[in-house]
């Protein structure tokens, strides 16, 4: 019944004839049928997506949002409301329209001057008696709504009627009404484009046309706007729709057919000259515009003229008009409550209110009132027609492509009850309304376009936080998977290498300068996951958890990465286990990187050993190692509250309470998230309470309490690195922790390039002088030569070859002396630092069998000093580690000879693949 009532508006009474006196019967029901064709193929398009589920209050916008995204729904809701709000207007200017030639047909006079002043008068009076009887209630209006269509459908049989009569007096003949005539019919048949009615100079054309008409048509989604009122809304928004459609079409071609053939296109209402054709000009001559009022062309009221009783086609224009503008008064609203609700633009939550049983957006009919009180000021109906109908056909174009969108998708999730659509024709229909849109008036068009898309760019770039399945959401998964599917297909080149990181940085928090080195390497043009290891057995909800609030801290932090929790016995179990199986294709890494292992002295042989073979394992796998040290460490976790850190310490808390186990250390710091969990969890309070919560209420840092973060404001390093209990971390501390965010002191990047790794050792610094921290950093380049001969030589084959990898650079210094014996003071700082370890996990005979290898490394501690002990950043080649001659205790303790009180220091090493080349 919505449907009919908001089709049969008033353009059915006074601008059908005008449309067919214009076009004439071909291009007339031309523009019918593409208006038809345009409705029918959205309307089964809207069945198809509003059977796809429980449909909710909002009608298109809900409709929408929820198949195509946020983005697409909030775009098309803001502009639906407005359309709706216009289209009240719309109808009450035709209303007024008819009661203005109701005045003067019937002599009662005019209220200030018979036209645009009383148009305004009277349409501020219905505006307000409408917006009055939606106050009162959804029950009235759907009474009065019932009453309105009697009258229609009796206005309807009256102008049938009137027609198989045909005229009764001289009068109607003169004015252009004289009954069912062949030679009339085919008169009418074809187009005369002249000037609109009344003040409308513009001289239109088929599109001008089809644009004034296509809102006669534009109802199809009273039914849809009014989705949360109706009882099963999957069922009942296609059988109305459609079959409103069909019935309202049938009603405009015959109307339309009947109009051609019983009246003429212009005439005087002179009836002497009807009468008296001989004596001076025809009543069908029209020599100036203003000469005929009557006809096709010049008389709004056709309808009328034709019918057997001319004051009940006032009566159905009148119920046309008003439940179609009461409909849309209703509707508006309504779309609006539901965009307010999902908060989609700021401060319109305002409009969400509901008010009474029905949850009437009073609010809303408020702002609804004011934008139709301006357009009815306008007080033109030829010029809101064409507005409208972009806005129209804009928001019927989203519902095609949306139904085409979740077809071509073909996601499980998509299963519409109703079966009869198809992805082609949506799409057919979709391109019918842009190209409507645009022959109509490109400039509207063109405007409706750039509006759309400013509000879709606005809500993409607010980013809401909301998860409603949409077809966006399948498509992306289809784009990410054929995608890495095609990468399968592309063979590997030197030229396109690029560091894909696997950091071994347990919960990102723990470590965020960890975080920010290989984000700096990566810089979101590049792989990058974050592992952690977890020994013990880790409960689903718990895991959720983790990751989730992982995930969030990335995105605050704007980290693009991933996030991969894993189970194992032991720490090296788990990394190597992390190696082999993160990464999807070759979506997977070719490097691991570590936080360098600061208390192995006083860390037991066996996590020495677990330490070292993790480097092994990463080489084996021939993935290249880097790890990074810096001074105080990396390891951050027991400084900073973070709601990922306390989920994890209250998961302890709980499995020493009920499953009398040892406390737990997060022990050996920095080189791996290794949290030592043993025995099932089952963490009732905050693991549950957490994994229930909607994303947008997990809180991410705990300081910031859910908010988040807004982009393009840079929030303090205080608030996104919290301490316990909220405190602030001292400037020392939050210095060290963002470390790696902030700008690098003007200097160089000393690269100790010491095997020929396949070039990754001068690959990384070359690209950390690509970011913005190191960006006032040049390059230093160390090799180590045997014969100090050719020491001249060697410095220029290795300039060259830099200058052939295209590898800036200040200067080559190769060292010719590293075999020689290292300095006594030297010798003694190693001794101390290994006396702890010997007869633990270092024996004499491994000291002697390794001692040439002791020096060299003394002897690399010596150059550094001298050296680099004021660059910005040191890299250097990594020795490969061997566990059948180097014992892990040794191992560790040449790193740590070389590293200790310099800067922060990265040691590196490829896996003998090439990653430079100097071919084009």
């Amino acid at each position: 019944m919505r449907c009919l009532l908001n089709i049969w508006g008033v353009m059915l009474f006074i601008r059908l004839s005008w449309v067919i006196g214009q076009a004439g019967v071909y291009q007339g029901l031309l523009a019918i049928t593409w208006a038809n064709v345009t409705t029918f193929i959205t309307a089964i398009s809207m069945s198809a997506v509003s059977t796809n589920g429980q449909i909710k209050g909002g009608g298109i916008y809900y409709m929408i949002s929820r198949s195509l995204g946020p983005e697409f729904g909030a775009a098309i809701g803001l502009l639906f409301t407005i359309a709706n709000s216009v289209a009240v207007a719309l109808h009450i200017v035709g209303f007024c329209e008819s009661m203005n030639d109701l005045l003067k047909v019937n002599k009662f006079g005019q209220i200030i001057d018979g036209g645009v002043h009383d148009t305004r008068v009277i349409g501020v009076i219905v505006l307000v008696a409408i917006l009055i009887l939606v106050f009162v209630g959804m029950d009235w209006v759907t009474r009065t709504q019932m009453l309105m269509l009697v009258i229609l459908i009796a206005a309807q049989v009256n102008f049938i009627v009137g027609s198989i009569i045909g005229p009764v007096d001289d009068t109607e003949r003169a004015q252009g009404f004289i009954g069912y005539d062949w030679e009339t019919f085919k008169t009418n048949l074809e187009p005369s484009y002249e000037r609109g009615l009344g003040d409308d100079q513009t001289v239109h054309d088929f599109f001008s046309v089809f644009g004034v008409f296509f809102p006669a048509v534009t109802g199809i989604v009273a039914g849809a706007n009014l989705s949360g009122d109706l009882k099963d809304p999957a069922s009942a928004i296609p059988k109305g729709t459609l079959l409103a459609i069909a019935i309202t079409y049938c009603s405009y071609i015959i109307y339309g057919l009947m109009m051609a053939a019983t009246a003429i296109r212009q005439a005087t209402g002179n009836v002497t000259q009807y009468l008296d054709p001989g004596t001076g000009p025809l009543y069908t001559d029209c020599p100036t515009d203003d000469s005929c009022n009557y006809g096709l062309l010049r008389n709004a009221q056709v309808m009328e003229l034709i019918s057997s009783w001319g004051p009940l086609i006032y009566m159905g224009c009148f119920a046309a008009s008003l439940s179609s503008a009461i409909a849309s008064l209703v509707g508006a609203p309504r779309v609006l409550q539901a965009l307010a609700r999902d908060k989609l633009y700021p401060k319109i939550d305002f409009f969400a209110a509901g008010y009474g049983a029905n949850n009437d957006p009073v609010r809303g009919y408020v702002l609804v009132f004011f934008i139709s009180l301006g357009c009815v000021l306008v007080a033109d109906l030829n010029a809101i027609a064409p507005m409208l109908s972009n806005i129209f056909l804009a928001a019927y174009c989203l519902i095609n492509f949306s139904c085409f969108h979740a077809t071509i998708t073909k996601s499980p999730g998509w299963r519409p009850s109703f079966k009869y659509y198809n992805a082609w024709v949506s799409l057919i229909g979709s391109g019918l309304c842009i190209t409507a849109m645009f022959l109509m008036n490109w400039i509207t068009a063109l405007v409706t376009v750039v509006i759309s898309l400013v509000l879709y760019l606005y809500v993409t770039y607010r980013g809401p936080e909301v998860n409603w399945g949409s077809s966006t959401q399948a498509q992306s998964y289809n784009s990410a998977l054929n995608s890495v599917l095609s990468l399968q297909k592309v063979e590997e080149h030197t030229k396109n290498y690029r560091p894909q990181i696997l950091v071994l940085s347990g919960f990102p928090s723990s470590r965020p300068a960890l975080i920010d080195f290989s984000h700096m390497l990566v810089k979101d043009i590049s792989l990058m996951i974050c592992g952690h290891v977890i020994t013990g057995q880790v409960q689903q909800k718990a895991r959720n958890v983790l990751t989730r609030h992982a995930h969030d801290w990335l995105t605050m932090q704007n980290r693009k990465g991933f996030y991969s929790i894993i189970e194992a016995g032991n720490v090296e179990q788990g990394a190597y286990s992390l190696m082999q199986a993160v990464g999807l294709g070759k979506l997977k890494p070719n490097m691991v990187l570590i936080g360098y292992k600061h208390d192995w002295v006083n860390s037991t042989k066996e996590n020495l050993v677990q330490y070292f073979s993790l480097i092994q394992d990463s080489l084996r796998l021939h993935l290249a190692i880097g790890i990074l040290r810096v001074e105080g460490g990396l390891d951050f976790s027991s400084q900073i509250e973070d709601q990922g850190q306390i989920v994890q310490q209250r998961i302890y808390e709980y499995q020493r309470k009920h499953m009398d186990l040892p406390k737990i250390v997060q022990n050996d710091k920095d080189e791996v998230a290794i949290d030592e969990v043993k025995g099932e969890h089952d963490l009732e309070g905050e693991i549950d309470h957490q994994a229930d919560k909607p994303k947008d209420q997990l809180q991410v840092p705990g300081a910031l309490d859910g908010k988040k973060k807004k982009k393009g404001r840079k929030i303090s390093p205080s608030v996104m690195f919290p301490g316990p209990n909220g405190t602030t971390l001292p400037r020392e501390m939050l210095n060290r922790i963002t470390q790696f965010q902030q700008k690098q002191p003007t200097g160089v990047i000393d690269v100790w390039w010491l095997y020929d790794d396949g070039g990754l050792t001068l690959l990384l610094p070359y690209i950390l002088t690509l970011r913005t921290q190191y960006a006032g950093c040049k390059l230093r380049i160390f090799s180590l030569s045997n014969r100090k001969d050719e020491l001249v030589q060697e410095q220029r084959n290795m300039a060259a070859l830099l200058s052939k990898l295209r590898i800036e650079f200040t200067d080559v210094i190769v060292i010719p002396d590293i075999a020689k014996k290292a300095e006594e003071g030297t010798k003694k700082e190693f001794d101390t630092l290994i006396e702890p370890l010997m007869y633990k996990s270092l024996f004499d005979s491994e000291l002697i069998a390794q001692r040439e290898k002791t020096n060299r490394h003394l002897r690399l501690r010596e150059l550094l000093v001298q050296y680099s002990k004021e660059s910005t950043l040191i890299v250097m080649t990594l020795l490969v580690p061997k566990t059948e001659s180097v014992p892990a205790a040794l191992y560790l303790a040449w790193l740590e000879i070389m590293s200790r009180g310099m800067p922060p220091f990265l040691f590196v090493r490829g896996n003998q693949t090439s990653v430079l080349t100097f071919y084009a």
